[in-house]
């Protein structure tokens, strides 16, 4: 089924009558009446700061995937959903965006430059404010869940790494803020590890976006505990596969890094297009992870209408509707 739609992912949206459009790695978003933002989540994949091809339903999955997580999260951290006239749609309040990414790890692992296994097989040990000792094994789990904090990087730029005292000594969190956002990082992340396990996966380590609402209220944004912000591997065969020397089975978007690092050096180098037979099999990955998590049916769209009509038709009802 999922190749009915190989030929109609959603690589950019215009939105007309709509202000201020921004086009981020992902989603592009507007602002609407009422201190709102329309944002609409596409199918393009990001990796190694760079747009590299768009995988089937990749938008669809990711706003209702972080919808579910949203609600089973809203107990301990506000977030900024109004509304969902879309599958690939959210309406929210419009954030001030806080200008670091809070990124969450529990295991020794990562395939990217700021990842805590590339600096520590490097011979890095003192990372983020972390000291990690000797001796470390690829992929095992850390004593404890700690925060890797990062720059926010645009498209075509790279993430720059930071600790904790690097973000209050640099003013670019006050303290209280900053304190705010690391203990509801934490506590989500133990959410979410709780709720993964109960599914059969292990949430490894995940990226939170935080911001503030015009009451100085901070939310979290963006999106929660999805493919594309989160690293998932499959529980039932993490221990036999991590004694034998082995990665660990991912349900995550590393599918495609691995076959890009294969290839080239993504960093410095051209990236190769990605065989329809790749996006396919990264596309069933997406829709595994939110059957999994969720437990239903992803609820594919009406392959015959043009994605983008479809989107810009559901935006124009809602605002009618909802002005």
């Amino acid at each position: 089924m999922i190749e009915n739609y190989l030929d109609k992912t959603i690589d950019d949206i215009s939105l007309p009558g709509l202000e201020a459009p921004y086009s981020g790695k992902v989603r592009q978003s507007y602002d609407a009446p009422g201190n709102r933002k329309i944002i609409v989540a596409t199918d393009r994949l990001s990796a190694f700061d760079r747009q590299i091809t768009t995988i089937p339903l990749k938008g669809q999955v990711l706003t209702q995937l972080a919808r579910f997580w949203f609600d089973m999260t809203k107990d301990i951290c506000p977030n900024h959903v109004i509304a969902y006239p879309d599958p690939n749609v959210l309406v929210c309040h419009k954030l001030k965006m806080l200008p670091v990414e809070i990124v969450v790890r529990g295991y020794l692992a990562g395939t990217t430059a700021t990842s805590i296994l590339k600096m520590y097989k490097a011979g890095r040990r003192e990372m983020y404010g972390v000291t990690f000792p000797d001796g470390m094994r690829d992929n095992q789990p850390l004593e404890r869940a700690i925060l890797t904090p990062t720059t926010k990087g645009d498209a075509g730029t790279h993430d720059e790494p930071l600790s904790g005292e690097q973000i209050v000594a640099q003013k670019i969190l006050d303290k209280e803020t900053w304190e705010k956002v690391s203990a509801y990082a934490l506590a989500l992340f133990a959410r979410g590890q709780k709720i993964a396990k109960e599914k059969g996966l292990i949430l490894v380590d995940t990226k939170y976006e935080f911001g503030l609402l015009p009451d100085g209220t901070v939310c979290i944004g963006d999106e929660i505990h999805t493919p594309d912000s989160s690293r998932y591997w499959i529980a039932a065969t993490y221990d036999e596969r991590l004694a034998a020397g082995q990665a660990p089975e991912t349900l995550d978007k590393d599918i495609v890094r691995r076959w890009v690092g294969e290839r080239c050096d993504p960093y410095k180098e051209d990236v190769p297009p990605i065989p329809d037979e790749l996006r396919l099999k990264t596309s069933e990955v997406y829709v595994s992870v939110y059957e999994r998590l969720t437990g239903k049916k992803l609820d594919y769209p009406d392959a015959s209408l043009n994605p983008q009509e479809r989107i810009r038709k559901a935006v124009e009802t809602y605002l009618k509707d909802n002005p």
